[in-house]
C-alpha cells in the first residue's frame, strides 16, 4: 500500500487523517498528472455518498482540480459503480468517488477510476502521492487557464439507471421485494431503478441525514431486513452498503444469503446458457468451503484471489472470467461492468428468480454452508503494527498448530484489513463450536500484542 492510497483509495476519519487540505492536494495532484500524461485540459467527474463530510471534501477536491487547470462535473450523490460507468460515458479523464463504503459516517474516502472505468493503477497512485507530498510541484493555473465546474443537471444519474434497467436478463415481474438502501447512495437511485419492473417493492433506510449511513442497516446490519421480509411476506430482500457497490440478499424465510451463494446462483444460470466464461467463478480466500463443494458438484471451477474487489477483478481479467466476487457482496459481471455493482447484481438476481419460478431458498441451497467464524481484532499503530504482528513467529506457529488440529475438515485465515485498523481471524470447521473456540484462541493471542 502507498503513503495515502490503501487497497480502496485514500481513507480516514474526516478532519483527523482525511482533511480538506489533503483533499485539495489530491485534487490538484490528480489534475496535474492527467495534464502531464494527456497533454490537454483534464475533465474529471466527481460523485459521493451521503456522508455529512461529502460536501466539504467535494468542495476541496474541486478547488484543487480547478486550481491545476482541470474541469469538474459534479454528479451529486450516486453509487460508486455509477461513477465508474459515467466516467466512460462522459469521456472524462478521471472519475472520483467520495465514499468510505460500508464504514461508519465519520470515515470517508477518495477513490479514483481511469477513463476506462477501472480503478487507477498503482503507478499513477504513486505519482499522485509524490505530488501530494510536494516531491514534485502541482500545476498552478491563472487567468483563463483555471478550471471550471460544469453542471450535469441530473443527466448522469438518469443515464445510469437506464443502463442498469437494460441489463435485466428478461422480464422481471410478479415479485414482492424489500430493499434496504443503507441510508446511502442507493437512496438516490433505487426507487427509479425498481420502478422499471412490474414488481411490488418497498424501500427501507432510504432517508439519509448525513450521519445515519450504514447505521444498523444495509448489507453489514441485515437483521432488520430479515425480520421485515418475513413479517411482510416478501419473496426476497435486497441490501446495499453505503456506496451501493455491494449487494446481499435475504430469502423468503428471513435467511441472510452471502456473496458466495449469490455467485453460485448466478454462475449456474450463466453456465446453463453457455455464458460462464472459462466455466469458472473467481472468488476469494475468504469464500466458504461450501462454495468449493458446489463447484465440484456443478463442474464449475472456483478460483481464489486475495481479498479485495481489485484483486478479484485482476484475476478475472487474467483468466478471462466473466463472473467473480466476494462473500461480502461485491459481485462483478465483467461482461456488463468494470467494477462490482450492487444494483446491477440486484437486477441479475431478480431476473434469475423471476425466470426460475422458484423460491430464493431453493436456488441458493445448492451451496452447503460450513460454520464460519470471523473475529476482528482492533490494532493500534497503523499498517506497521499490523505487519509486525503478522510477522510474529509465535503467531505463525499458533496458526500452523491450529490448522494441523483442524486437518482437512477446516481452515484458518488470519489477515490484516486493507481499510481498517484490524486484523481479521477467520476459521471454518465442521462444527460451530470448533470454529468459535479456535478463532477465539487466535484472537486472544493477537490481542496480547
Amino acid at each position: 500500500m502507498g503513503r495515502y492510497f490503501g487497497t480502496d483509495g485514500i481513507r480516514g476519519v474526516v478532519n483527523e487523517t482525511l482533511t480538506a487540505d489533503l483533499a485539495y492536494r489530491a485534487g490538484a495532484a490528480a489534475a496535474t498528472v492527467l495534464a502531464e500524461t494527456r497533454h490537454k485540459r483534464p475533465l474529471i467527474v466527481i460523485g459521493r455518498d451521503t456522508r455529512i463530510s461529502g460536501d466539504m471534501l467535494q468542495a476541496a477536491l474541486t478547488a484543487g482540480i480547478c486550481s491545476a487547470g482541470g474541469d469538474v462535473i459534479p454528479l451529486g450523490v450516486l453509487p460508486t459503480p455509477a461513477i465508474a460507468y459515467l466516467t466512460v460515458q462522459k469521456k472524462a479523464d478521471l472519475g472520483i468517488v467520495i465514499s468510505a463504503s460500508h464504514n461508519p459516517y465519520e470515515h470517508n474516502g477518495i477513490k479514483m477510476f481511469n477513463d476506462s472505468g477501472y480503478k487507477v493503477p498503482d503507478e499513477i497512485e504513486a505519482r499522485i502521492e509524490d505530488l501530494i507530498d510536494g516531491i514534485y510541484p502541482t500545476a498552478v493555473k491563472t487567468h483563463g487557464e483555471m478550471g471550471r465546474v460544469i453542471d450535469d443537471e441530473g443527466r448522469g444519474a438518469d443515464a445510469y439507471v437506464e443502463y442498469l434497467a437494460g441489463k435485466a436478463e428478461g422480464p422481471i415481474s410478479g415479485l414482492r421485494v424489500a430493499v434496504d438502501c443503507s441510508n446511502g447512495a442507493a437512496s438516490a437511485t433505487a426507487a427509479k431503478l425498481f420502478s422499471h419492473f412490474a414488481i411490488d417493492f418497498e424501500l427501507l433506510s432510504d432517508h439519509p441525514n448525513g450521519v445515519n449511513i450504514n447505521d444498523k442497516c444495509g448489507s453489514t446490519h441485515m437483521q432488520r431486513l430479515c425480520d421485515f421480509v418475513v413479517s411482510g411476506g416478501f419473496d426476497l430482500g435486497i441490501a446495499f452498503d453505503g456506496d451501493a457497490d455491494r449487494c446481499l440478499i435475504v430469502d423468503e424465510t428471513g435467511r441472510e444469503i452471502d456473496g458466495d451463494r449469490i455467485m453460485a446462483m448466478c454462475g449456474s444460470y450463466l453456465q446453463a446458457r453457455g455464458r460462464l466464461r472459462q466455466n469458472a467463478i473467481v472468488a476469494t480466500v475468504m469464500s466458504n468451503m461450501g462454495l468449493h463443494e458446489f463447484g465440484r458438484n456443478s463442474g464449475i471451477d472456483i478460483l481464489c484471489a486475495n481479498v479485495g474487489d481489485r484483486n478479484v477483478l485482476a484475476m478475472m481479467q487474467e483468466k478471462g472470467c466473466s463472473l467473480g466476487g466476494e462473500q461480502s457482496g461485491h459481485i462483478i459481471f465483467l461482461d456488463d461492468a468494470t467494477t462490482g455493482d450492487g444494483q446491477l447484481a440486484a437486477v441479475k438476481i431478480l431476473s434469475i428468480v423471476a425466470a426460475s419460478g422458484k423460491k430464493v431458498s431453493e436456488l441458493v441451497d445448492v451451496v452447503p454452508q460450513y460454520p464460519q467464524v470471523l473475529l476482528n481484532c482492533p490494532i493500534a499503530g497503523g499498517n506497521e503494527a499490523k505487519a509486525r504482528i503478522m510477522a510474529d513467529p509465535a503467531l505463525q506457529k499458533a496458526i500452523a498448530d491450529e490448522q494441523e488440529t483442524l486437518g482437512d475438515s477446516g481452515r484458518i485465515l488470519v489477515r490484516p484489513s486493507g481499510t481498517e485498523a484490524l486484523i481479521r481471524v477467520m476459521v471454518e470447521a465442521k462444527s460451530q463450536q470448533t470454529a468459535q473456540t479456535c478463532a477465539e484462541r487466535l484472537f486472544n493471542l493477537i490481542k496480547l500484542h
